[in-house]
């Protein structure tokens, strides 16, 4: 029997797996295979923990950000309120300026009418007087001597 290359072949692989098997390559394969194998199962766990976390923080700041909304409408709700009650308020303010002024005008327009006329008075009596002065001293011009006799004699007449 005559050995070929094939033969010398298979025998260089059966001494080649004896000594890989005696030298325990398999189990270092299979120790570093598990290694790697728990390495990631631990990565696996280690980015489910952070998934879950990443999952209850989006939710807290879900759970803040609807919060903050509901605040900013309670807080715009809060300023048209007062923007209604001082714009009631500033509504009040000027209605009651708007009276107090009108009532102050009207006031003065009744004093000035009252000086008005009280002067309009003491310029007719001025004027009454003046007439009755010019009168006067026409009559006396004219009947002054006989004015006089007879003012002496009502004078006289009282007197008795």
């Amino acid at each position: 029997m005559e050995f070929d290359n094939t033969f010398w072949a298979f025998i260089a692989l059966i001494l080649f797996f004896a000594v890989i098997i005696y030298l325990k390559v398999p189990g270092m394969i299979a120790g570093q295979l598990d290694s790697r194998i728990r390495k990631i199962e631990e990565d696996l766990e280690e980015a489910k923990k952070l998934r879950e976390d990443a999952q209850a923080l989006l939710a807290e700041y879900e759970r803040k950000r609807k919060a903050a909304e509901n605040e900013a409408d309670e807080i715009v709700a809060a300023a048209r309120e007062d923007a209604e009650r001082m714009t009631s308020e500033a509504q009040t303010a000027l209605e009651e300026l708007v009276a107090r002024r009108t009532k102050a005008v009207e006031d003065k327009i009744a004093q000035a009418e009252a000086q008005a006329l009280a002067e309009v008075r003491a310029r007719s009596a001025d004027v009454a007087v003046e007439a009755a002065r010019v009168l006067l001293i026409d009559q006396v011009k004219e009947q002054g001597s006989d004015l006089v006799d007879q003012s002496i004699k009502d004078v006289g007449a009282k007197l008795n």
